[in-house]
């Protein structure tokens, strides 16, 4: 036997039979970084290497201070359809040397290593080893004090299986770190402080972007996002809150985002039907939703009998882009249409014409719905001597409950427009229950304070689960170069930083 000792650490090397003590490792051994969500990893044990290294790709540092880095990972040799992106806990950043004599510096994360029945907390640097046949090095300072090394056997503490890797997306999710955009331009707002304190209080990092700020880098090879002179770094998620005044200047942004690969809560193309009420209520009407009666037309020729196709006054008037009640009147008479009517074709304003529900008595059912589920409710009411029942308006909120058929209209309107979050607001009407509205970018307030529900902790819930941790890329892969075996790390990790 020889005895390498490091550190007050004694590691043995052996070619005789090991004591009942002795945690015995073979030349390879099978570990797992459980907290790192890599449940399979092809370990080289190398006595010859003080530290220890994992294959990573993608090494961004993130958080307050840089504490946190996040990184991507193959971890089957040979399959880089396979990716795995992982958070860590920032040890040291250090400068090591490799076999060559080139130096790199590196980030150094503290995590727990399992080999066998044993785990054990362990220091690993972060380094790029697509080149190698391992995707981890096990160097001795790693090792626990009473591991003996039997170069000549492989495997002594049990195999694992590269195919945990294909089940693991339909396991439930490992939690992990996720960076996330929220595309704003009220920072201050009640939802955008929720949403971002509900996301740093599950260990997310969220940065708040001014969408009218952003500009876009569009080529066929590297597509980016820009702010103060700088890439934008990719992102897990984008959170979408798209003001009306710049909804196709944020839509740009949003289809930016997706273009590099980040989830977008609601895509690009759902944002822009919701805020199209036109779009809106012929999508609405596709899929057999019901909704009041509606009418548009261009030439102001056309005014009477697009009064009649409404039944008549009373009726309501929306131009296309009006949002929070703006934009939306009622008119009592023939004569009050008409006048609103001409009124905006001076404007050049295209807009609406809907049945006015009376019988609604100025109220609405506001439903929050994330998925396919209404997640909560209040119902709105006018202020006297209003018909509009937005908040925004001067309408106060109360309790409601729903019925099956109403939760189910909810969340179908939501599907057809193609958001994962929106506002929903409904009508009861003589005839049954009506879809009014279907919102992009609900405020969370109201709605919050009312029911006590936490929809921002939900929408967050929402986003964690379809985010996945392991992220199937398909992409050419090349020959594993597996004569390469002359590890890279020395000795000594020159300097710290």
């Amino acid at each position: 036997m020889a005895a390498l000792k490091q550190d007050g650490r004694d590691v043995t090397v052996m070619s005789l039979d090991a004591g009942n003590g002795d945690f015995v490792l073979g030349w390879e051994e099978w570990a797992s970084l459980d907290d790192l969500g890599l449940p399979a990893l092809k370990v080289k044990v190398d006595t010859g290497a003080k530290t220890s290294a994992l294959h990573a790709f993608a090494i961004e540092p993130f958080g307050e201070g840089h504490r946190r880095v996040r990184f991507g990972v193959h971890p089957v040799p040979g399959r880089d359809d396979i990716e795995t992106f992982c958070t860590g806990n920032i040890a040291d950043r250090r400068q090591f040397t490799s076999s060559n004599g080139e130096t790199e510096w590196r980030y150094v994360i503290s995590t727990r290593l399992r080999i066998g029945p044993r785990e054990w907390p362990v220091e690993i640097s972060l380094t790029n080893r697509h080149a190698m046949s391992y995707r981890m090095l096990l160097g001795r300072q790693a090792m626990p004090p009473e591991t003996v090394i039997s170069p000549a056997l492989s495997c002594q503490q049990g195999a694992l299986d590269y195919d945990l890797y294909e089940s693991l997306p339909l396991r439930p999710a490992v939690r992990r770190t996720m960076r996330i955009a929220l595309l704003t331009r009220e920072p201050e707002s009640y939802s955008s402080q929720r949403l971002r304190d509900a996301a740093e209080t599950r260990g997310h990092t969220v940065d708040i972007i001014d969408t009218a700020r952003c500009y876009l880098s569009i080529n066929a090879t590297a597509s980016a996002i820009h702010q103060d002179g700088k890439a934008l770094p990719f992102y897990d998620a984008v959170i979408p809150r798209i003001g009306s005044s710049i909804t196709r200047y944020g839509m740009a942004v949003v289809r930016q985002f997706e273009m590099v690969g980040s989830y977008c809560l609601n895509r690009a193309a759902a944002i822009g039907m919701s805020r199209d009420k036109l779009l809106a209520h012929q999508t609405l009407a596709q899929h057999r939703i019901p909704m009041p009666m509606t009418a548009f037309a261009h030439s102001s020729k056309d005014s009477q009998k697009l009064i009649d196709l409404v039944g008549g006054p009373p009726l309501v008037m929306k131009l296309l882009a009006s949002t929070q009640g703006r934009g939306v009147v009622l008119a009592q008479t023939e004569t009050a249409a008409e006048s609103l009517i001409s009124a905006f074709r001076v404007l050049d304003a295209d807009f609406l014409v809907q049945d006015f529900v009376e019988e609604a008595a100025g109220s609405d059912i506001r439903c929050l719905v994330i998925g396919d589920r209404v997640i909560a409710t209040m119902q709105r009411r006018a202020a006297n001597g209003d018909f509009r029942a937005n908040l925004h308006m001067g309408g106060h909120a109360e309790p409601v409950k729903l019925t099956r058929e109403e939760r189910q209209i909810a969340v179908k309107a939501v599907l057809a427009i193609g958001l994962d979050v929106a506002g929903v607001d409904l009508l009861r009407s003589n005839d049954g229950v009506k879809v009014l509205e279907v919102n992009s970018s609900p405020g969370l307030e109201g709605i919050e304070g009312l029911s006590g529900r936490d929809v921002a902790g939900q929408i967050i819930d929402h986003i964690e689960t379809h985010v996945k941790s392991v992220l199937p890329v398909p992409r050419k892969t090349r020959p594993q170069d597996t004569d390469a075996l002359a590890e890279e790390e020395s000795d000594e990790a020159a300097g710290t930083a």
